[in-house]
């Protein structure tokens, strides 16, 4: 083996699913695998979940990735993102599709509530209006009335 011939590494390589994306440049991706209890032989599933290093954030939540051994880059990081598989589905709902009585529907209940926000307004103003009438009239009386009162006495 010569220096100008390039050397091949054999890396492991496993497909999973992106579980979370909310680090920067790093994904982790679980990879499911079933194998037989060995005393109880029933078939059981276990995952394991790895830290993948990602560059250009190409891949999100959801989607079925390809991922590959490599150099450690960081404490927890051994593996790289190789390709997207599939990207997760995402529901192709367009503005016009709505439908109308559901609009219509909204559209009432936001109506609805302002008149009653209005309504609990001005009934807030007339029992504040209704309280300052009130409070006139089993006020005391003023100075003149006081010398009247105490003079018919």
């Amino acid at each position: 083996m010569t220096a100008s011939e390039p050397t091949t590494v054999n890396r492991k390589s496993r497909v999973g699913t992106v579980v979370s994306d909310k680090m920067e440049q790093t994904l982790v991706v679980a990879i499911g695998r079933t194998t037989r209890h060995p005393l109880y032989r029933k078939v059981i599933r276990r995952t394991k979940k790895y830290h993948v290093h990602d560059p250009e954030s190409r891949a999100t939540l959801g989607d079925l990735v390809r991922i590959e051994e490599c150099r450690p880059i960081s404490k927890t990081k051994r593996w790289r993102l190789v390709e997207v598989l599939t990207e997760r589905a995402v529901a192709e709902v367009a503005a016009e599709e709505i439908d109308s009585s559901l609009v219509e529907e909204m559209q009432r209940s936001a109506a609805h509530r302002e008149q009653e926000a209005a309504a609990a307004a001005e009934a807030a103003d007339e029992a504040g209006a209704a309280k300052a009438s009130a409070s006139e009239a089993t006020a005391e009386p003023t100075h003149d009335e006081a010398s009247t009162d105490e003079g018919e006495k």
